[in-house]
């Protein structure tokens, strides 16, 4: 059963979306009663908060037959307009809500149709309800979501139907989901981790959605503690955890109380998204009780690793590979390592669930895969290793995350971990810096607690000596107040680097 089939009767509201949807027949372009055409595999751009139109947007996209594009609300405008142009969208669906955001985009785009939504339901007319009407063939693309650009420019990763479900199921399977569950999704919806993982496994196992509009750490705890019990799921990226643990800190000794308690009513949480610091799991499960599962995936791949659900959960790993997933790990000389404990490597993957193209950019999807014993492979970009335990550990990015410095590769996420353990230190960036003798310097970006002073490098060094090798360990550093992260939370350690050897920090 295809996602949208499944749960089709979402996208009842909408009268203009579902008019259109329904009457698209084949590949021929067809005319709506407004006069509008729409083609079968046509991208359709949508702006919507967390919301119900959201959902209805998305989904009436892939009922019609078209390409669904979400786009970010938080997202300045040129990279909006970045998206529309790159996706070549012919339809843009925005919520009214939003209108500060796309006055400023509409006239640039004017020979696309607009269609505005807004918080009211329409219940169409019954000659309009037809499913049958749309042809389906689950290679057809269904999603185009584009990748962070936190290693340059961001790509547009062009997903089936099929690949969609085969994600949704694996994770289905692994976590067992069920319709009894409830989750609260505070998540971005441009973003596999939001899109798959919290709202389509939940609506494909008719579980509940409860959207949160916007993050705000003492309003999820809130929620958290309201009379009805009734969540059993919630899923956030690590600055969030960082900002809910913050807030529960500040709190009167009866609020903590309420807040443990509170923790109780769900049966999994989970962190993903970027690595996830040692001290900040173990930090959750003093509060809550909870070991936060954590899990890895990509905007090409779905998620396609993940600690288990029942069982040992290993700080800073990703666990083993979910349903339908084929890894290989290869190490700098081209020899499988996939099951050689300790020794780092490429990370490969392969299966049902990996992306069809870069949307336009056949070149560097071709580039993007390889041969690995007569069969494609996707190269994801990240050097993990296997633990003694059976279990993967992500080193980090190839070009971001892994520092060569005096014939020694260091993983910066390794460092990130030890500096966070440094008394006073609330955040921390480690990258490369090119040095004529070293090759690359080894460099970290720090930021302090609230009312903590700046430290020196030698205090510095002294105090991680004992922990972690010493070509290791930073010999450069310097305080600011905030890094900049994108929508995801991410850091894009490429524009961090250049911004310091610039002298722009």
């Amino acid at each position: 059963m295809t996602l949208w089939r499944h749960q089709a009767k979402i996208a009842r509201r909408v009268e203009d979306l579902f008019k259109a949807a329904t009457q698209n027949q084949s590949k021929a372009a067809i005319v709506n009663p407004n006069g509008n055409t729409f083609t079968y595999g046509d991208r359709v751009a949508f702006l919507c908060p967390r919301s119900y139109e959201y959902v209805v947007a998305q989904w009436s996209s892939w009922m019609s037959g078209g390409i669904a594009v979400p786009l970010c609300d938080t997202h300045p405008s040129p990279e909006l307009e970045y998206t529309i142009n790159d996706s070549g969208a012919s339809v843009v669906i925005v919520h009214k809500s939003l209108e500060r955001i796309y006055k400023h985009i509409r006239p640039k785009f004017p020979l696309l149709q607009w269609k505005e939504v807004d918080d009211y339901a329409v219940e169409p007319p019954r000659e309009f309800v037809n499913y049958d009407t749309v042809p389906f063939d689950g290679n057809n693309g269904a999603l185009i979501v584009y990748t962070s650009g936190t290693t340059g420019q961001p790509k547009g990763c062009l997903t089936t139907h099929n690949n969609l479900e085969h994600q949704v199921l694996a994770l289905i399977m692994a976590w067992k989901w069920t319709k009894d569950d409830k989750i609260l999704h505070c998540l971005p919806l441009h973003h596999v981790h939001g899109i798959m993982a919290a709202l389509t496994c939940a609506l494909y196992s008719g579980a509940t959605v409860e959207f949160v509009s916007k993050f705000e750490a003492n309003a999820v705890w809130k929620r958290w503690r309201a009379p009805q019990r009734d969540l059993t799921l919630f899923m956030a990226v690590p600055t969030m955890y960082s900002k809910l643990t913050e807030a529960w800190r500040r709190s009167s000794e009866d609020d903590k109380k309420a807040c443990v308690e509170a923790c109780h009513q769900f049966r999994l949480m989970v962190s993903g998204s970027a690595a996830l610091p040692v001290k900040q799991f173990e930090d959750w499960e003093t509060i809550s009780g909870h070991q936060l599962l954590e899990r890895y995936g990509m905007s090409e791949t779905g998620l396609v690793l993940s600690n288990p659900l029942n069982g040992v959960r290993r700080p800073g790993c990703v666990g083993t590979p979910l349903p339908f997933v084929d890894l290989k790990v290869v190490d700098d000389d081209g020899h499988d390592v996939t099951e050689c404990p300790d020794v780092p490597g490429m990370l490969h993957l392969a299966g049902p669930m990996i992306y069809k193209e870069y949307w336009g950019r056949p070149d560097a999807t071709r580039q993007s895969f390889r041969g690995i014993g007569g069969k494609p492979y996707f190269i994801t970009g990240d050097i993990v290793q296997l633990t003694n335990d059976g279990v993967y550990r992500i080193m980090g990015r190839a070009r971001s995350d892994i520092i060569k410095t005096g014939g020694y590769k260091v993983s910066a996420l390794e460092v990130e971990q030890e500096i966070l353990t440094v008394p006073g230190v609330s955040d921390v960036a480690v990258f490369a810096v090119p040095d004529e003798q070293w090759g690359d310097q080894v460099t970290a970006l720090l930021v302090l607690k609230p009312g903590m002073r700046p430290f020196d490098l030698s205090w510095f060094r002294n105090y991680l000596k004992p922990r972690i090798a010493s070509y290791k360990i930073p010999s450069q550093i310097k305080f600011i107040d905030e890094l900049p992260r994108n929508a995801m939370l991410k850091i894009n350690k490429k524009d961090l680097r250049d911004k310091f050897v610039q002298g722009k920090l």
